[in-house]
């Protein structure tokens, strides 16, 4: 069985502990006079455009305060439909001179995965705290750097998995963490769509996204099993297959896996772009959770055993999840979706396609609390 080790985690971790004690111009700014921090998204694809922008509408900590785009076209359609001032409109090759641009707080990356680490350790250097849209990266090497680069700099970085901010996932969280049913014993996390798009669209390039379904939505399905049994794995196995060869040319379409928890229980995480899947189940000693639909942009569904159903009030997940990074900032909060989470994700990632490739071998993680998030 092979090992797959934390690798720098606790050397980056320490420097992680000592740059959150920095005080960041924006940050004492916004304590000292109750503003909103500014933020930046770059790159204004149908993320951006349809959830991103629209959520900075509503959010109370934060605000769309400029943007970065190549196409001169959008940046004119967008200035003019979200007021935004000229001066902050960027490109990517005059990018860097947002280090000078007093609005811009945040800037959050949502790029194709291949451009994630440039830009983030650009908006490091420029003083900016970051978002990174998930994956982090295409290999645990540049989650390291866009770590390393936002430490030296002194600012924050987060990873864009808006469920640690929606409801449903909270509540799952919690009852894992409170053991209502008991420990875990099995945990199940689904979370698939039918691509038939553009073939020649980006996700299914692999020298733009790393990888396909995996790096796509099978990272939801890892985190989904990891706050599902509110641990890391200890163990991964993996599986892959195709049934439309002739689409997925340069991608995987299909992968299932096999964790091992410390604890003892197992779980499995089924991720496509061949398949419409969405759902979690966590089994425990004296009962159970499901969420489905687990991972959309909502509204969630959940129950529990007992004939439990939950409910709650729906809301954008991306303005809770960017209200909390940017609360997170502000006031010193939590952060919900540190880098390292990313990068222990990667890490998973990783283990997963090695193990494909060595036939379904069973690959080891030692990953012991990394990018556990609890509080």
């Amino acid at each position: 069985m092979k090992k797959i080790t934390r690798r720098s985690f606790n050397t980056t971790l320490s420097v992680g502990i000592g740059a959150m004690l920095n005080s960041t111009k924006a940050c004492a700014e916004t304590l000292q006079d109750g503003k909103k921090l500014g933020m930046a998204l770059v790159g204004l694809g149908s993320y951006s455009e349809y959830q991103l922008a629209p959520s900075l509408q509503d959010t109370q900590h934060t605000y769309l305060a400029g943007i970065v785009t190549g196409t001169p076209e959008k940046a004119a359609k967008w200035t003019e439909k979200y007021g935004l001032d000229k001066k902050n409109i960027y490109n990517y090759e005059n990018f860097d001179d947002i280090a000078d641009n007093d609005d811009i707080d945040i800037v959050y990356v949502v790029l194709p995965n291949s451009m994630h680490a440039d830009f983030c350790i650009r908006a490091a250097k420029a003083g900016k705290h970051v978002i990174c849209e998930k994956p982090m990266a295409v290999s645990v090497v540049e989650c390291d750097a866009i770590i390393k680069a936002c430490n030296q700099a002194g600012v924050k970085l987060s990873v864009g998995y808006r469920l640690h901010s929606e409801p449903y996932t909270q509540e799952l969280m919690k009852i894992v963490k409170e053991k209502k049913f008991g420990e875990v014993n099995f945990v199940s996390a689904d979370a698939a769509y039918i691509s038939r798009g553009n073939p020649n669209q980006w996700r299914l390039d692999r020298k733009l996204s790393g990888g396909g379904a995996l790096m796509n939505m099978g990272v939801y399905s890892i985190q989904s099993a990891i706050y599902g049994s509110g641990q890391n794995p200890t163990s991964v196995s993996a599986q892959e297959f195709s049934t439309r060869p002739e689409y997925f040319k340069d991608t995987d379409e299909t992968i299932s896996a096999q964790f091992e928890f410390p604890n003892g229980a197992v779980g499995n995480i089924y991720t496509s772009h061949n398949a419409n899947i969405n759902r979690h189940y966590s089994s425990f000693e004296k009962g159970w959770v499901e969420l489905e639909p687990a991972n959309n942009y909502g509204p969630l569904s959940g129950r529990t055993s007992g004939g439990v159903t939950l409910s709650y009030p729906h809301e954008r997940q991306q303005k809770l999840q960017m209200d909390d990074f940017a609360h997170h900032i502000m006031y010193g909060s939590v952060n919900k979706v540190p880098g390292e989470m990313g990068k222990r994700d990667m890490i998973i990632v990783e283990a997963i396609y090695e193990s494909i490739r060595e036939g379904g071998e069973k690959i080891s993680l030692d990953l012991g609390n990394m990018g556990i998030v609890t509080g």
